[in-house]
């Protein structure tokens, strides 16, 4: 009977405070564990915000910043319009698509020193004017860019390879409507998504910009 009372009054009894101190938690234990992984995850959340806004701010464009990338992914189409003449040729239709840009192509194609001036315009007074524009608009400005230098490449397969019937002629014409229908859906793609204020990665040339652009 004793030790029935003795036990019922050492479960009754108040513990120590010592038992309530903070024990930090063990490497192997579940709840270390668990803390680590949640830690981990908001670090990692961290570093792709980051990612993100350094590849030119996302949703946080101004509608000035939008307007401004999105015209300038008309460089490179307007620049390369002239290889769609085969395709135009064989489907018509298309032309409707170009008819709104008409007067951009004339003007744009006035002068041979049209080109070259507004590459150094585009280059030097926007993509290395990081005081007067937002990272966003000098990598859209930079993709842009980079999408037109390579146009160097078709064309240099135009002038040094120019074959007037035959398979190379199939060839020829088989690259500059591929190169026409890139540059086409790259300006409607790169334009749309900047309007959007979202953040517009082109194949072969999204890489490129971001490394040229501080």
């Amino acid at each position: 009977m004793a030790s029935s009372s003795s036990s019922t009054l050492l479960l009754l009894s108040p513990l120590p405070l010592s038992d309530f101190s903070y024990k930090p938690l063990r490497p192997h234990s579940p709840l270390f564990l668990l803390s680590h992984c949640h830690e981990h995850h908001r670090r990692r959340r961290r570093l792709l915000t980051r990612a993100k806004k350094g590849r030119g701010g996302g949703d946080s464009a101004e509608p000035p910043d939008r307007l401004i990338s999105a015209v300038c992914y008309l460089y490179p189409f307007l620049d390369g319009v002239h290889f769609g003449r085969f395709l135009l040729a064989q489907f018509p239709p298309i032309q409707l698509i170009i008819f709104p840009f008409a007067p951009a192509i004339r003007l744009f194609s006035a002068s041979p020193l049209n080109p070259f001036l507004i590459f150094l315009t585009l280059y030097f007074a926007v993509v290395r004017n990081p005081s007067s524009f937002s990272r966003y608009v000098r990598y859209n400005t930079m993709q842009a860019i980079v999408l037109d230098v390579l146009l160097i490449f078709p064309d240099l397969i135009e002038r040094f390879f120019a074959p007037r019937d035959g398979v190379g002629l199939d060839i020829v014409m088989s690259i500059d409507s591929t190169v026409f229908l890139f540059l086409l859906v790259s300006m409607i793609y790169g334009s749309t998504t900047c309007l959007l204020g979202q953040v517009p990665r082109l194949p072969i040339v999204a890489d490129a910009a971001d490394r040229q652009v501080m």
